[in-house]
């Protein structure tokens, strides 16, 4: 069982940064790949960034190159760094964890955390 807590999320202008944390507890954080989705108002659940055990990393095109994903194994931790922001950013971010094991696929999810963009 993986529990997860995200921080960091609030109000920013357009143009503005963010940094947001996951604090995971109650197993092997390094053994699991992390992600961050968001979902806004009246839209489904989208895939932000994701990072693999290994540190691989991976993002929706719509986030290259303004997002960066990182993870502190030391720490527990993923962050997301996110810098250019946009209104369209606006959504509650949730952290992810997932492992693949012998009898299936361990995923875990975060409460959320909202990021608002508005002047």
């Amino acid at each position: 069982q993986v529990h997860l807590v995200e921080s960091g999320g609030g109000l920013v202008q357009p143009g503005g940064s963010l940094k947001l944390s996951c604090a995971a507890s109650g197993s092997i954080f390094s053994l699991y790949g992390m992600g961050w989705y968001r979902q806004a108002p009246g839209k489904q659940r989208e895939l932000v960034a994701t990072i693999t055990s290994g540190g691989s990393t991976n993002y929706a095109d719509s986030v290259k190159g303004r997002f960066t994903i990182s993870r502190d194994n030391a720490k527990n931790t993923v962050y997301l760094q996110m810098n250019s922001l946009k209104p369209e950013d606006t959504a509650v971010y949730y952290c992810n964890a997932r492992r693949a094991t012998l009898v299936g696929v361990e995923n875990y999810w975060g409460q959320g955390t909202q990021v608002t963009v508005s002047s």
